[in-house]
């Protein structure tokens, strides 16, 4: 650890979006900032992030002929949350996810290409013009903005407490010990930065807070333990939500580990259906809606049914096909027998969904056909898919400024955060395509003030 250096301005607590937005928003504004991880590898659950990043009043937006407004944006968040997402953070979201939009263009990480989510109304989902997948995308421009402005990062380092002192009864935080094989370092901060993401891999953690979830699969990296909860704990730092655990509806998990399937490729027109090769939900219904659906099945599983015109515009699609996700057919007779559905049921299916596309309504189920695009061009191909755990939308307590709390609604001085590692935002439900909005949002905003605090 001889390049880790004894102070800096500000150190950052994690390599993922969130983390590394701060420390490149922070640089840029003067101040000194170093980046610890314990991983050997950076990105966290960035890397695996697929869909995109949602934003209202978009210059992107309009240059595809999409007419948004954040008020919506705003309450189609807040319903999807079960409207107990916190107003003030949610507010300060909406209303920089656009100006997030330009930062990253700004960096040389443009999103211009777009899509829909699950309980979104218009598209406002941004991505890469490739269309491939947005988490690779940037955290591989992040990395090279990090370069760029040399700032150190550190993999491979564990940061096992926080330094405070404590002024009138609480806590400030002013430095960290980092460890890194069998040595460690105190390294002095004004202002530490917690980004370490959530805790949806901590299997027993997520036992003990939903027993009801024990057992499921997980699309999170393996460092995903909730390191930063435990960190902010010892200093008084207040949680939230801790309960509020997201199960994303369609994973394929047949294998040895559990791939995520883009929500963008439902998005882009793919339908669900059961064992008897028939619709059962609105696929683009909020995803608690759809995994309680899924569930419901007596197998508790379903399949992704989409064709070629869905895979040429959601390029993870390729992805899945190298690792063996995915079942084809030439005609949807021989789909149809591969993944053993019903022929004629499969077949009067994709009929009814073409019907559906061509009269511009969904009478089944009520998805809002924004994109109209028919299921008519082969191949065609299948994923098997259920849910798991993916996010948690419960964490550390913080005000928009970014600032941790404590139980009183204290500031801890010194200690700010941002990304999955806080609560509030999301309500009991995320929104797909909000939680990369909410790394660069409140990456850049944990930045800012960190800068703020240095220079007081």
């Amino acid at each position: 650890m001889a390049n880790l250096a004894d102070s800096y301005d500000v150190v950052v607590i994690g390599a993922g979006g969130a983390g590394m937005t701060a420390a490149l928003q922070t640089a840029e504004l003067g101040a000194s900032v170093a980046v610890v991880e314990k991983e050997d590898q950076i990105g966290g659950n960035t890397s695996r992030a697929s869909s995109g990043m949602n934003a209202a009043e978009t210059m992107v937006q309009l240059n595809h002929g999409v007419i948004d407004s954040m008020a919506n944006f705003y309450w189609e968040t807040m319903k999807g949350g079960g409207r107990l997402n916190d107003p003030q953070l949610l507010n300060f979201f909406v209303h920089h996810a656009n100006l997030a939009i330009d930062w990253l263009a700004s960096h040389d990480m443009p999103l211009t290409g777009l899509t829909i989510t699950g309980g979104m109304s218009r598209q406002r989902t941004h991505r890469p013009a490739s269309t491939a997948p947005v988490g690779g995308y940037l955290v591989k421009g992040l990395a090279q903005q990090l370069r760029k402005h040399n700032i150190p990062v550190f993999t491979g380092c564990k940061v096992t407490q926080l330094q405070s002192e404590i002024i009138n009864g609480r806590h400030r935080v002013n430095g960290l010990t980092v460890q890194t094989g069998s040595s460690s370092q105190q390294v002095e901060a004004k202002v530490v930065i917690i980004a370490t993401g959530g805790f949806g891999a901590n299997a027993q953690l997520i036992s003990k807070l939903r027993p009801d979830l024990t057992g499921y699969a997980t699309t999170n990296q393996a460092g995903a333990q909730g390191d930063g909860l435990k960190l902010g704990q010892a200093v008084g730092a207040a949680t939230r939500d801790l309960s509020w655990i997201q199960v994303h509806p369609t994973v394929q998990q047949d294998g040895s580990h559990a791939y995520l399937i883009a929500e963008a490729v439902r998005g882009e027109g793919a339908i669900l259906v059961n064992k008897k090769a028939q619709r059962f939900v609105n696929e683009l219904t909020t995803r608690r809606v759809v995994s309680n659906a899924i569930t419901a099945l007596p197998e508790h599983s379903a399949y992704l049914i989409f064709d070629q015109g869905v895979r040429s515009r959601a390029k993870a699609i390729d992805f899945y096909d190298k690792a063996g996700l995915v079942q084809s057919g030439l005609s949807i007779e021989e789909l149809a027998k591969k993944v053993e559905l019903p022929v004629e049921n499969l077949q009067n299916c994709l009929q009814g969904w073409n019907k559906a596309v061509d009269a511009g309504t969904d009478a089944d189920f009520g998805r809002q056909l924004t994109i109209k695009h028919r299921l008519d061009q082969g191949p065609f191909y299948a994923i098997h898919v259920a849910p798991a755990v993916h996010y948690t939308m419960g964490g550390l307590h913080i005000d928009p400024q970014t600032r941790v709390l404590d139980a009183n609604g204290n500031i801890i001085q010194g200690l700010l955060a941002a990304g999955e590692v806080t609560g509030g935002l999301h309500g009991n439900n995320r929104i797909g395509g909000n939680s990369i909005a909410e790394t660069v949002v409140f990456g850049r905003q944990a930045g800012i003030q960190a800068v703020k605090i240095t220079r007081k």
